[in-house]
């Protein structure tokens, strides 16, 4: 599947790419939000998933009302790396491991959530969803889809074999993403390398829209570059400025405030 070959449907808060695998349909909404925040929609037959949640009250309301008007009945919520916006679907079941669990409820995701409620204010749903369903093994069913359960240090990614997809917290070959020092970045750098072996075809992430093994190399070779540089700055605003200046234009400006502070802590 081309990352590029998608129906695209403007919403009245972002927008959603469609991407047809026969099947199975993949929904990836982006919300257009202020975190540049990707949700994902697997649908079979009617039945569907989400890989994630909004957690804007405006991107709530819009994906929300497009799930309703697509007719798609969604079983379930795959939460990993993003736990706020309870509100989304409420009632709907909550999948997720016990790490993950952690991670959003009192662990480094719920630190993100509460910066963000401080930054954003109402416009921010930081309720946390609740797990209803802990997924104890490494394979898990829903919408006919099968998903093997693939556990990292801080939640979970998911491969979806049927439609040769990975999904991962964060790429973005030209966006800045939250590295936590060298040793994450090396930590980064071996996952990626794993989706080169087994030849992923479409990497998902919640800060991007879909993206292919080009970008996959692209990212390596920026994490690489990142810890070059740290290694000859000698502070967080130098190592900030020398990243800037070795890659113009790349989005993400937060996320690299926090990788600065995060390497000269």
């Amino acid at each position: 599947m081309d990352k590029n070959d998608f129906t695209r449907i403007e919403l009245a808060a972002g927008w959603v790419d469609v991407y047809d695998f026969g099947e199975v349909r993949l929904h990836a909404y982006r919300t257009a939000d202020p975190i540049d925040d990707e949700v994902f929609v697997v649908e079979k037959g009617g039945r569907g998933f989400v890989i994630e949640m909004p957690c804007f009250f405006d991107s709530i309301t819009a994906l929300e009302g497009y799930l309703r008007d697509a007719g798609i009945d969604v079983e379930g919520i795959v939460a990993s790396y993003h736990m706020a916006g309870a509100s989304f679907l409420a009632g709907t079941p909550v999948f997720a491991t016990r790490e993950a669990d952690v991670y959003g409820h009192s662990g480094g995701g719920r630190a993100l959530i509460d910066n963000f409620a401080g930054a954003f204010s109402d416009a921010f749903d930081s309720s946390i969803a609740t797990v209803t369903d802990v997924i104890e093994g490494d394979e898990l069913e829903l919408a006919g889809v099968r998903m093997r359960i693939v556990r990292t240090s801080e939640a979970f990614d998911l491969e979806i074999p049927e439609i040769d997809a990975l999904y991962t917290h964060m790429l973005g070959h030209d966006c800045h993403s939250i590295v936590a020092g060298p040793g994450h970045a090396d930590a980064i750098v071996a996952q990626l390398r794993g989706y080169l072996e087994r030849g992923i075809g479409l990497v998902l992430t919640s800060h991007y829209t879909p993206e292919d093994l080009k970008d996959v190399r692209t990212k390596i070779d920026y994490l690489e570059d990142l810890k070059t540089i740290a290694a000859e700055c000698g502070g967080a605003e130098e190592f900030k400025a020398a990243v800037q200046n070795r890659f113009p234009g790349y989005s993400g400006g937060n996320y690299l405030d926090m990788t600065s502070g995060f390497f000269f802590a």
